[in-house]
């Protein structure tokens, strides 16, 4: 059977019918505060169940627990702070118990109702949630843009943020629906913000022997430069399971969640959100969520012994190699031969030859993958 949702519940906080109506048409005598992307896709991950149990942005006594334990105040595992940042300017006239209008390029987004307005130390939070404060790394870097103040409380979404890839996007309720339709009780998440090369695949693939389907969420929100673009993730992914899976063993489905590089914190965050799409197993990858060298190759591993009630089942499934001995996609633990035999499959050469509008070998890339890249004139963020 499919995870229940974390916490138990599918929290839906989504407006509609006359309450909408009605709800809008008062929000013309709300305070309001425009946000951006982020946090635009970080209600809408509320408000859809994606953050389940979270009912709206942290007020301090959750914000603190997390930082602190990685856990919310009733002891359930929780590792990212989902926090709304706000300018004292901005909240000038805003009271606790007030509703407070969030808009996105001046439209309606959803209406919070503040439950706590606090400060928060960035240099503190950077220290906890990225184990670093140097604002080199991305995460860190952000964090240290954001503003001064924090606002907590329930929310209740009017409108979605445009979605470019809203065909391709479902939510935790329609994975559900989805997922039972099908008959499958034993669901393995992978999360990508990559086109698939073979180590992947390699993955993907030593998961689903076990389990009774896939489901592969690329990534679309916040992503650092360098990065590739979401609609190029999709269109790869689209090429490798036409060409090489079985019929109705996969679910690709756009995730709307930003990156916040956290590394092992972040691997958890993960799992819990695959929880709620109604996953039993996630593939956690070698230095999950990582960037530069700020966190060790398994310390996204070490971290899921914190959380023996995560309520989702981890796969740490070894890194893949081409062995030219063996004549195809191993790991070590399956591999007798030596270096010497052994092709590592980097996902940064990978790139440096998609720049130079090169095709990696077919035991790097599928053809038909890296075929679908080369046809995009800039597949890189810039």
């Amino acid at each position: 059977m499919v995870s229940r949702p974390h916490g138990g519940r599918l929290v839906l906080r989504v407006l509609e019918g006359r309450r909408r109506e009605r709800l809008l048409s008062e929000a013309r005598e709300m305070p309001s505060l425009e946000v951006g992307l982020e946090r635009a896709i970080d209600a809408e991950d509320i408000a859809r169940g994606a953050f389940s149990p979270l009912e709206g942005f942290m007020v301090e006594d959750e914000y603190l627990s997390v930082l602190d334990r990685m856990r919310l105040p009733n002891d359930l595992p929780w590792t990212i702070p989902v926090i709304l940042d706000a300018s004292k300017e901005e909240l000038r006239g805003v009271s606790v118990g007030d509703d407070l209008l969030l808009k996105y390029n001046g439209r309606p987004l959803a209406i919070v109702t503040v439950e706590d307005v606090y400060g928060w130390d960035k240099r503190v939070h950077a220290e906890k949630v990225f184990k670093t404060r140097d604002p080199g790394h991305p995460g860190v870097e952000a964090t240290y843009r954001r503003k001064d103040l924090l606002v907590g409380g329930r929310l209740e979404l009017i409108d979605s943020p445009p979605n470019p890839l809203e065909k391709y996007t479902l939510w935790p309720l329609e994975t559900r629906i989805l997922f039972k339709e099908r008959g499958w009780r034993r669901v393995v998440a992978f999360q990508t913000r990559n086109v698939p090369h073979l180590g992947h695949e390699y993955v993907q693939k030593a998961a689903l022997t076990f389990t009774d389907g896939l489901l592969v969420q690329p990534l679309s929100g916040w992503k650092k430069k360098g990065d590739y673009r979401d609609e190029v993730i999709v269109e790869a992914y689209k090429a490798l399971i036409e060409h090489y899976y079985p019929k109705n063993v996969v679910v690709l489905s756009v995730l709307r969640m930003n990156m916040f590089y956290a590394g092992p914190r972040e691997a958890v965050h993960h799992a819990i959100v695959r929880k709620n799409f109604g996953a039993t197993h996630f593939i956690v990858g070698r230095d999950h969520a990582g960037v530069g060298d700020y966190y060790g190759p398994y310390e996204a591993w070490e971290i899921f012994k914190q959380f023996p009630d995560l309520g989702i089942t981890p796969l740490f499934v070894r890194e893949a190699f081409y062995c030219r001995k063996c004549g195809g996609m191993v790991n070590e633990k399956i591999c007798p031969h030596g270096p010497e035999h052994r092709v590592k499959i980097s996902g940064t050469r990978i790139r440096e030859m998609l720049r130079r509008g090169e095709r990696p070998p077919e035991y790097m890339m599928r053809p038909e993958v890296a075929e679908v890249v080369l046809g995009h004139g800039n597949p890189f963020i810039e």
